[in-house]
């Protein structure tokens, strides 16, 4: 008699059949790694060492770039390994918790790109109480806010997914990590259940995050159009629109992948877009937050300094 009890393997797509171009990939993925790593690290070292930088702006965005190591060492790594194995298979246990990590470090970064763009809201529109209301209190709070609100998006996803028919011994999923939206499909559900979860999930922790991210940068463009300070708008709208080009590719794509999970009939062009926000996000915000920050350029050139 059968075992109808066994627990599943799982197994990922290849982002690409050319044997070939393997190489390429886990040369390119190794490179982006790296580059993350780095710079996100140096994001924190940085904003640790300088006094001067111990301001909400600089203490948030030091979160982030921690989460940002925990959402590409989440997949990255894996997928490198997969690649030079050529065996894409991930267990049963190592799939949820493989989602689960991620879903706390991608609801981590959505919800503190939103406190961000507050924070930016709150300095630019209202600097007179800047100070009394980004407290170091509130600013602990939010920070726990947004943990929370991590573990809630957790468990949900875990309800949605804990009814799961294990009779098969082959399970595929289109893409190359346990991707939350590719689990849920697996679960024993009918299929109006699962866009029902989805869809509720997907509103409460990405469309509600980024629509506050948008009256936030809109209100900061209104009070910005209202003073007359040209070099200041200048200066604004540069640093505006490289933090909203990181918000639009993260959420653009997350969002996307996630949502169109059910539709789409080209499980290789969700995987490439799931490339964008687990590791091309996690790998430009470092840069995108530094280059253009006089503070966070001369505080790095003081740690270089020190170090060599």
């Amino acid at each position: 008699m059968q075992n109808t009890t066994s627990v599943p393997e799982f197994h990922f797509i290849q982002l690409s059949e050319d044997p070939d171009l393997q190489p390429v990939l886990s040369g390119l993925f190794l490179c982006m790694y790296i580059l993350a790593l780095l710079g996100n690290l140096l994001i924190i070292l940085t904003v640790s060492s300088d006094s001067h930088l111990h301001t909400p702006m600089y203490f948030f965005l030091s979160n982030l770039s921690m989460v940002d190591i925990g959402v590409i060492s989440t997949t990255v790594p894996r997928v490198i390994v997969d690649i030079q194995t050529h065996c894409p298979v991930i267990s049963y246990v190592s799939c949820l918790t493989q989602m689960s990590l991620l879903i706390m470090f991608a609801c981590m970064d959505d919800m503190l790109l939103a406190v961000m763009a507050y924070d930016r809201f709150v300095a630019i529109c209202h600097p007179l109480y800047y100070q009394v209301i980004m407290n170091p209190s509130r600013c602990c709070v939010l920070l726990l806010g947004c943990f929370l609100l991590s573990l809630v998006e957790l468990l949900l996803h875990y309800v949605a997914v804990i009814k799961f028919s294990n009779c098969k011994d082959y399970i595929e999923i289109s893409n190359f990590f346990c991707d939350p939206s590719e689990v849920l499909k697996l679960a024993d559900f009918d299929t109006f259940t699962q866009n029902i979860v989805r869809y509720c999930v997907g509103a409460l922790f990405g469309l509600l995050p980024i629509s506050g991210i948008i009256f936030s940068y809109y209100k900061i463009v209104s009070s910005i159009m209202r003073s007359s300070s040209s070099s200041g708008k200048q200066k604004t709208f540069s640093t505006c629109g490289s933090h909203l080009s990181i918000v639009c590719l993260f959420y653009g794509t997350g969002l996307g992948v996630y949502f169109s999970s059910s539709l789409s009939h080209s499980p290789r062009n969700n995987a490439v877009a799931s490339v964008m926000y687990t590791v091309v996000t996690p790998m430009l915000n470092p840069f995108i937050y530094s280059l253009r920050n006089k503070d966070i350029k001369t505080a790095l050139r003081k740690v270089l300094t020190r170090v060599f």
